[in-house]
């Protein structure tokens, strides 16, 4: 097994579906030691959503990859105090209920602080866990509509759209993992205490607008949907082939839209200097993204792209992931892994990002079958005898 930068941090994982085990995955991937709470048995919903194999969704196996499974029933008033249990030997704590649940368990930070005052608590919520959205469901759907992303996502004729994936819970992931390396190091290095880290969904959405809250509190502008374009930025959009593909082209850099200009042959618009910055470009937009349309449009894809490439111009395709699991970038890369499911049975999943060249993150196993390391955090780290591990299993508690 290769050496993981986070080996020795210890974390107890009470989240469920993506946003809070997004944070775990992240964690484990590069080597914490994470414990994975799921209900006994049916376990986390993710194990069957989507695509299954052999009943177990393929998401599942990389959202829980590097994870002890383990089953409690945390509705049971024993069920909680076994988790107060792991709670004290643990550095971070991950959930993401509904606010209140925790507290209901008996398990509110301050609760927990007492057995374990270098506890970090990640807390995962659609609105946080203060404020008059607080105690109301929170889902990442409604959540990117509130953080302000739907909004500016889609055509300008036709509804807001959500992108393909489930964005805000992944960004919430990634905030509370970001944020609980920050309290680790301040507790850890700067000689700090354990803390609580409040992300909400809608605000990890929010952090992602870039400069619409300035732009409205100056100027009352309202970055409205633009389809393939970027309000503010030019030319930066996707076109059509004549071939009937499509191109992205970023020539938006002032050199760069100048050598753009030239491939295309409007020696004109690179020359013109009304077009010469960004702000100059934005006012002729509408002229500049057709100059590049009628080009594309006499291009096949390969030859509009191969010639942007020679113009040293930031272009590509739009890929499916059909064409992503081809493409030599990746490959070199090596931003797939290919991993066991079972004797003879292998399935590709995304590799552990970002890549660190000394201590890279990687895959040690798959998400866990249910409960799997049963054995091993209850009579191994909680130090529970025989007896009274098989009598949480005959109560159902585990």
């Amino acid at each position: 097994m290769t050496y993981r930068p986070l080996k020795g941090l210890k974390v107890l994982e009470m989240g469920q579906v993506i946003a809070g085990p997004f944070c775990g995955a992240y964690l484990a991937g590069f080597g914490a030691d994470v414990i994975k709470i799921e209900k006994p048995k049916t376990g986390d919903p993710l194990r069957i959503w989507r695509k299954l194999h052999k009943g177990t969704s393929l998401w599942w196996l990389s959202m829980g990859r590097n994870k002890k499974s383990i089953t409690l029933d945390l509705t049971n008033p024993k069920g909680q105090e076994i988790a107060k249990k792991l709670a004290a030997k643990v550095d971070i704590l991950v959930e993401n209920f509904k606010p209140g649940t925790m507290e209901k368990w008996g398990m509110s930070f301050e609760d927990l602080r007492v057995e374990n005052k270098g506890l970090i608590m990640v807390r995962v919520s659609g609105w946080g866990q203060t404020g008059p959205y607080a105690s109301r469901p929170g889902y990442a759907n409604v959540a990117e509509g509130i953080g302000g992303i739907r909004y500016t996502s889609g055509y300008p004729d036709r509804p807001p759209v959500r992108t393909g994936t489930s964005i805000g819970d992944t960004l919430a992931g990634l905030h509370a993992a970001l944020g609980a390396l920050t309290a680790v190091y301040h507790r850890d290095v700067n000689g700090g205490c354990g803390q609580v880290v409040d992300v909400a969904i809608y605000e990890s959405v929010f952090n992602m607008m870039e400069s619409t809250l300035a732009e409205y509190d100056k100027f009352g502008h309202v970055r409205e949907r633009q389809g393939a374009k970027l309000e503010g930025i030019v030319p930066t959009s996707t076109y059509p082939t004549g071939d009937e593909k499509f191109i992205i082209i970023g020539g938006n850099g002032d050199s760069i839209f100048r050598r753009l200009m030239k491939k295309i042959g409007r020696t004109d618009l690179a020359e013109n200097p009304k077009m010469q910055d960004n702000a100059g470009r934005v006012e002729h937009e509408a002229e500049i993204d057709q100059a590049i349309t009628d080009w594309t449009l006499t291009k096949t894809f390969d030859e509009a792209y191969r010639e942007m490439l020679e113009a040293e111009v930031p272009t590509g395709p739009v890929y499916s992931i059909a064409d992503i699991v081809k493409d030599e970038q990746y490959l070199a890369r090596e931003i797939f892994e290919t991993v066991e499911i079972e004797p003879n049975d292998t399935v590709k999943i995304p590799a552990v990002l970002p890549k660190l060249t000394e201590t890279p993150g990687g895959t040690d196993w798959i998400g866990a079958k249910l409960g799997a390391h049963n054995e091993e955090i209850y009579r191994g780290f909680l130090e529970m005898s025989q007896d009274e591990y098989e009598d949480l299993i005959a109560q159902e508690i585990i």
